[in-house]
């Protein structure tokens, strides 16, 4: 074997025997994390083998008016409307159980609505919005497109969903009506944008985050 010029065996022998020495007092001082890297491994791979648990969405305020269960003001309006009409000011708002609110005497008597909650906001001075959301029979909306039709709103009817608004001077008037629900509003001298679609949008297909105080 040929020998390399300038290695000295009384050097590199040491040498060897001391990264030996280190080496297996690394392995030494390892030992006792052995059993728990194992352990850490083989959870790792069961977590990543175990099946996902399946999401189940939380209860939009329709679904919890349709099963008359405990709802409130605040869970009919997104975020953004929600901070709008309270940062408003001079601005009082009163959660009762009252029947829809709307200048068409006749339909609330031909849906015989029961109230799941009506949220009315007063401003100082006059004007407000009141909002209800009532369940009423399955076949109201055809009823409520035939009876708002004929006092003047604008209406669409789509997959037994009807939608219906009319602009009378100061007082901005919609329904829905979908599911065997009726969601009303009436806008007096205070019209915040899309109020009508923005509701319906909360009622129906809340956003991700939604929650409400009545939904425990």
């Amino acid at each position: 074997m040929a020998r390399i010029g300038g290695r000295s065996n009384w050097i590199a022998v040491p040498a060897g025997m001391l990264c030996a020495a280190v080496v297996a007092g690394l392995v030494w001082l390892a030992l006792p994390m052995f059993p728990v890297t194992v352990a850490w491994v083989g959870d790792t791979l069961r977590a990543a083998s175990a099946p996902r648990p399946t999401s189940v969405a939380a209860p939009t305020p329709a679904d919890r008016a349709a099963a008359a269960k405990p709802l409130d003001c605040r869970a009919l309006y997104p975020d953004s409307l929600w901070s709008e009409l309270t940062w408003r000011g001079g601005v009082l708002l009163t959660q009762t159980a009252g029947p829809p609110a709307t200048a068409v005497a006749s339909l609330a008597d031909a849906l015989e609505p029961s109230s799941r909650v009506t949220c009315a906001w007063r401003l100082q001075g006059g004007g407000g919005i009141v909002t209800t959301l009532a369940a009423v029979p399955e076949d109201a909306a055809t009823i409520a497109d035939a009876a708002l039709r004929g006092q003047g709103f604008t209406c669409t009817m789509t997959g037994g969903v009807v939608q219906c608004i009319r602009v009378r001077g100061v007082v901005i008037e919609e329904h829905t009506v979908r599911g065997g629900l009726w969601l009303s509003s009436m806008e007096t001298a205070w019209h915040p944008s899309d109020y009508g679609v923005r509701v319906a949008a909360q009622v129906w297909n809340p956003a991700p985050g939604y929650s409400s105080a009545a939904g425990h």
